[in-house]
């Protein structure tokens, strides 16, 4: 079997793909709030998302760039995204989840400098980072928390891994189910009622992970700023929907 013709889906299709889902789950957060499956569907998003980052930062040709794009756009989407949330223009409570992978790329670059330095100084600052990642993205009460940015983390190192799938699973697997668990789903199957996190089923985003063919596919300035733009745009109509239907 040719694996190559498996592996089919390039980095613009990861990308629309993490954000129907992300619509999906956002979609359930305001205008249809008794349709679970949406969220369920929508656990799949942010493991894609994340990966992105990773492969983003592994082979972008300017981190600081990168991190300043990525920024600017969360910026630009707290608005928005306090609005969903928070139902209004400033909540602080709770930050998009643009700032988790910035938190994120500036731990990332940090611990690569000390890998560049030094290997013996790249161990010693890995569990401190992780320990790090995790802290700050509770503290900042960014998107997903700590656990958001401990998944860009374990993205990143398990390229650096032989096992990479499996240290991709078993990542997911402590972050999801074992850290953050969650509302219990009970699925009936062969007669039998199984329960698992519903933040679990965030592992099902790891077989489109493992589609992916390491190529860009179609990309050009403007297809770039209409995948960054979603997300602002797209929380906003959300908004003006949730209103008129509350309002009729």
């Amino acid at each position: 079997m040719n694996l190559s013709r498996i592996k089919r889906l390039d980095s613009l299709s990861l990308k629309v793909l993490a954000m129907a889902l992300m619509l999906c789950d956002h979609l359930w957060a305001t205008v249809v709030p008794g349709n679970g499956w949406l969220t369920s569907a929508g656990r799949l998003a942010f493991p894609i998302f994340a990966y992105q980052i990773v492969q983003g930062f592994l082979y972008t040709r300017s981190v600081k760039k990168y991190l300043g794009r990525l920024f600017l756009w969360a910026l630009i989407s707290e608005v928005p995204f306090d609005l969903m949330y928070g139902g209004t223009v400033f909540y602080p409570f709770h930050q998009n989840v643009l700032f988790t992978f910035c938190l994120a790329l500036v731990l990332l670059a940090l611990i690569e400098k000390a890998r560049e330095r030094s290997r013996a100084l790249f161990l010693l600052l890995l569990p401190v980072v992780f320990a790090a990642g995790y802290l700050l993205g509770m503290v900042t009460m960014v998107d997903y928390y700590g656990y958001g940015v401990l998944t860009v983390l374990v993205f990143w190192l398990a390229e650096k891994l032989p096992c990479r799938p499996l240290f991709q699973l078993a990542g997911l697997w402590v972050i999801n189910i074992w850290m953050m668990g969650g509302m219990i789903l009970t699925v009936e199957l062969f007669g039998h009622a199984l329960e698992l996190p519903q933040q679990g089923l965030a592992l099902l985003a790891l077989p489109f992970i493992w589609l992916y063919n390491g190529k860009r596919g179609k990309v050009s300035p403007a297809i770039q700023t209409a995948c960054y733009a979603f997300y602002p745009a797209h929380m906003a109509a959300l908004v003006l929907i949730q209103g008129r239907v509350q309002a009729g």
